[in-house]
């Protein structure tokens, strides 16, 4: 199974990252993929490299574009 990552925010040298198991990691920006901001979700691989997936972050985008259409309207 895939482990992800989304960046919660950025604190300094630091993007605070959360996993699926609602835990928080601290990683530096120079690890990250260069296209990477909050919001984004990172796929890790089995030997530790980060890549960004732009299909799962425009879908979580959308979803929740969707919640506050339906929260706030139109």
């Amino acid at each position: 199974m895939p482990r992800y990552l989304v960046i919660d925010r950025f604190e300094g040298k630091y993007a605070i990252c959360e996993d699926a198991e609602q835990k928080y990691f601290a990683i530096e920006t120079a690890e990250l993929p260069p296209d990477a901001k909050e919001g984004s979700v990172l796929l890790i691989s089995d030997e530790g490299t980060l890549f960004l997936d732009a299909a799962e972050t425009d879908r979580r985008r959308k979803e929740m574009a969707e919640k506050q259409r339906h929260v706030f309207g139109d």
